[in-house]
């Protein structure tokens, strides 16, 4: 969307206005109206992206967006399609390791966005709270047998024929 038009028609708006008063107004007018062009655009694209944001909210499945590409704003509409759940598969989660009396504890977890995301529909695939997911899947983890701390050398003990060892000089 070229903005252009519209500021052009603020600039005329604003010289007619000042036009009854005489010449020197009408040139005051239209260098007050070059001046406030930036100033112009900018509140523009802002009533643009409340706009968009509204018409957002009021959208089932869509989001709209403005972006700016050089001096004129896209309106971009995306649609999104709803993914139907998979039946929940009744599943018994391990209990997980702690007193027996079942004392629970708040953690604070920070993870990328992305992998938030992923974590939110794959609970949701499995009918499960993004809780009751993520303390199945600690549990597994801290259940999972412990991989041996160093692993064994490649070639063993001893030479071994495609190694060179000595000395070189250059």
């Amino acid at each position: 969307m070229d903005l252009t038009r519209y500021l052009e028609t603020l600039r005329a708006d604003l010289a007619a206005a000042a036009a009854p008063a005489g010449p020197e107004t009408v040139r005051a007018a239209e260098l007050l109206g070059h001046s406030l062009e930036s100033s112009a655009r900018l509140a523009l694209l802002e009533a643009l992206s409340d706009a968009a944001a509204e018409i957002t909210t009021r959208l089932p499945d869509a989001s709209v967006e403005v972006r700016l590409r050089g001096r004129e704003a896209d309106l971009v509409v995306s649609h999104h399609v709803p993914v139907p759940p998979e039946p929940p598969v009744p599943a018994t989660p391990p209990t997980p390791p702690g007193p027996p009396d079942g004392d629970l504890t708040r953690l604070t977890l920070r993870m990328p966005e992305a992998l938030k995301t992923h974590v939110e529909q794959t609970a949701a695939a499995e009918g499960v709270s993004v809780n009751a997911w993520l303390v199945r899947a600690v549990t597994a983890a801290v259940n999972a047998p412990m991989p041996p701390p160093f692993p064994p050398p490649p070639f063993g003990p001893g030479p071994h024929p495609k190694r060179v060892t000595g000395y070189f000089q250059a």
